[in-house]
């Protein structure tokens, strides 16, 4: 059942389709096409593409969450989405929430007709703060500083809807490029320094899927990444993997088409693994590659691990897809130490994300 928002703004759920491309899938292709033109339109860029096939399995409902999908449509046509997750983790409180609408039909008040649709869904959770991560266009001119006092965001259409719906801005993402065109790159050298540093571990490395005896350890792993990597003043569930959780995860990888090499560093002594970091792409090998999480626990810091995987990872994933030409990443702006890494290895700024709270009353 549609629900009108504004005079010709309409706002329906959306019943995800078995396949993309499914007979009853017409409706869930459209939202895909215009998800990727309003990213474009907001970024400038296409690295975020996804092809229906890829992002059908993104917006399941799996065991450690519920997703909520619904299409905007204004005179009937789809201009937009908005997407709720509810984190199933023990003690959540959380909902993460976006509105996503083509730029053109901005000012519409549209967006804010929609706020209190997710708003509500997030209360039948029982969630009581809501989160959010935008991306926003590039501006020269006022900015917005986190909370953290780490990085801003332009003052800009998206921040004034955000802070004038009781949002706060808690941290700032910067996205980083890594040009593989460049001539030269210190990779080699600085994976050299970082294995004299890290005398007692050793580089392991395989692509998805994880092997059998590698599962638990790389669990554990992905579970401190929700808990060691800076939250600001954001709510941080602490997510419980488990060697089911990561085959079920990296089903929907393979089912996305896409390819992940992951590096860890194991201490040779005790056989933990300590660091890891993602590395990945989609079917389109000379397309942007993404660099995913990428975490070293905290009592192993010091060993220059995170160099060490970083390193190893980008001179393997050249062998892997020598057509693709950048890498992309994103990091908390107080995360000196993993920016200082990726800055040596020569990835630059080219844009910030803004990660918003809403706490409800």
């Amino acid at each position: 059942m549609s629900i009108v928002l504004t005079e010709d703004a309409t706002l329906h759920p959306l019943v995800l389709p078995a396949r993309a491309d499914a007979a009853d899938a017409g409706e869930f292709r459209e939202l895909a096409r215009v998800r990727n033109d309003v990213y474009r339109a907001i970024t400038g860029r296409d690295e975020q593409d996804l092809e229906p096939e890829a992002l059908l399995p993104l917006l399941r409902s799996r065991p450690e969450r519920t997703t909520i999908v619904w299409a905007v449509r204004v005179a009937g046509e789809i201009v937009g989405r908005t997407v709720v997750d509810i984190p199933h983790e023990e003690g959540s409180r959380t909902a993460i929430a976006s509105i996503e609408i083509h730029p053109r039909v901005w000012g519409r008040g549209i967006g804010s007709a929609v706020l209190p649709h997710f708003e509500a869904a997030a209360r039948q959770h029982g969630r009581t703060v809501i989160q959010n991560w935008t991306e926003q266009p590039a501006s020269s001119g006022e900015r917005i500083t986190a909370r953290t006092g780490h990085g801003s965001v332009p003052d800009d259409h998206v921040s004034r809807f955000l802070l004038r719906h009781g949002f706060s801005l808690e941290q700032v993402y910067r996205v980083s490029r890594l040009d593989l065109d460049r001539e030269t790159h210190e990779f080699d050298a600085l994976h050299a320094d970082a294995r004299r540093a890290a005398s007692g571990y050793r580089v392991l490395q395989w692509e998805v899927p994880t092997p059998a005896e590698h599962l638990d350890g790389y669990a554990w792993l992905k579970s401190r990444m929700s808990t060691d990597a800076p939250s600001a003043g954001l709510e941080a569930d602490e997510e419980r993997w488990d060697a089911e959780r990561v085959v079920a995860g990296e089903k929907r990888i393979i089912e996305m088409r896409q390819w992940m090499l992951v590096t860890v560093a194991q201490h040779v002594e005790s056989g933990e693994l300590a660091a890891f970091t993602e590395i990945g792409i989609g079917p389109d090998m000379t397309a942007t590659t993404h660099q995913h999480d990428t975490l070293v626990l905290r009592e192993h810091r010091g060993h220059r691990l995170g160099q060490l995987v970083k390193g190893a990872s980008l001179a393997t994933w050249r062998k892997i897809a020598p057509q693709s030409r950048a890498v992309i990443t994103y990091n908390a702006e107080e995360n000196r130490p993993m920016l200082s890494i990726n800055e040596a290895l020569g990835f630059e700024a080219i844009a910030y994300e803004g990660a918003w709270r809403k706490d409800l009353l």
